[in-house]
């Protein structure tokens, strides 16, 4: 049994990115997490589904023109491309409001899908939460996960005509349910979305003995809004759990070339810790990929000449947490012995 407790809210406008001489914000690798945190995400419209058209429905999904979600649910396949998890769980969420009648609110990482928060590893399945106990040996369904317990009127929202758990809620349902890693990159940016923080505590005091809830506390202790993307959320989170202090996030830093806003910094080490996606290395949206890594250059070339240690980090260290904790860690040692020896005075020839 599944309990878990936020506050109603139709959308957040998140804090606008404030990088003075800033690279990019990386774009996300598809099905890996979701880093466009600019509020509420669109559920597609299903095509119009009568009985009578049920052989040209399923016709235009062999095609390929259409795409099944459910039984008797089909979406343009322009807006439902099973390569991309997010578009996909999206799909399959219009397909639930679409068939079901019992009432239900999407809940846990589908429902921060829904929020706009950032996910990491989201799972292939949604997550439904209900007032009673479902029948499941009627209904089984591999693309569902049901969660039964009373939910407060206060932790009910609608999102695109889809009934949702509030995004306070939302944060504590996976705070409490996700490993650390997959929580903290889902409460540092619903708390950048502008969740209420007394609110949350509150519902985590209401779970109070339930499972999870030291775990939430856990995620509520480490959490940070200032976080700008899943991947700083994640080396921030790495520092810690290998016992070195959270960095600070978002610094900025003074040049010769002007102020630059750093992703992480440790400043009595004078150590910078970067973030980069290689997304904005392949042109597109983020201009002539020469130009970028140019401007990067640049960019970290004056933060060495100011006196900065700059260490840098993409998805592929993400993959191993243990090693970029040592990284940081012999990073660390390094930058703060070159500041312990630039402070001594020279010894007299």
């Amino acid at each position: 049994m599944d309990e878990t407790t936020g506050s109603s809210r139709a959308g957040h406008d998140p804090t606008a990115r404030r990088r003075l001489g800033a690279n990019p914000v990386p774009t996300r690798p598809s099905g890996r997490y979701t880093a466009d945190s600019n509020g509420p995400r669109r559920v597609p419209s299903a095509v119009p589904y009568v009985r009578r058209r049920r052989a040209e429905l399923a016709a235009r999904a062999r095609t390929g023109e259409l795409v099944r979600v459910r039984r008797g649910v089909y979406l343009p396949s322009a807006h439902s491309a099973p390569s991309e998890r997010e578009e996909w769980l999206l799909g399959g969420v219009r397909g639930l409001v679409d068939r079901l009648v019992t009432p239900f609110w999407v809940s846990h990482d589908t429902a921060a899908l829904l929020w706009g928060c950032w996910t990491w590893r989201l799972p292939p399945f949604a997550h439904l939460t209900q007032l009673g106990h479902p029948n499941v040996t009627r209904e089984r369904d591999a693309a569902v996960r049901r969660h039964w317990t009373d939910l407060p009127v206060r932790d009910r929202a609608v999102l695109d005509g889809v009934p949702v758990t509030s995004l306070e809620r939302t944060l504590v349902d996976c705070a409490r349910s996700l490993p650390l890693e997959r929580s903290l990159v889902v409460v540092d940016s619903a708390l950048r979305l502008g969740a209420d923080r007394d609110v949350v505590d509150s519902i985590v005091e209401e779970s109070r003995g339930k499972r999870g809830v030291v775990r939430a506390r856990r995620a509520l202790e480490l959490a940070d809004p200032r976080s700008e993307s899943p991947g700083e959320t994640l080396v921030r989170l790495a520092a810690v759990l290998g016992g070195l202090p959270a960095p600070r996030p978002q610094v900025p830093v003074l040049t010769s070339r002007g102020t630059y806003v750093v992703d992480l910094a440790w400043l009595d080490a004078r150590l910078v810790i970067e973030f980069d996606g290689a997304v904005k290395y392949s042109g597109g949206e983020y201009g002539d990929p020469a130009e970028v890594r140019r401007a990067q250059d640049v960019r970290e070339a004056a933060l060495v000449a100011a006196g900065w240690t700059v260490v840098r980090f993409t998805w592929e260290d993400l993959g191993d947490p243990v090693a970029v904790g040592c990284r940081l860690a012999e990073s660390l040692r390094l930058a703060l012995r070159r500041r312990a020896d630039s402070s001594r005075p020279s010894s007299p020839r």
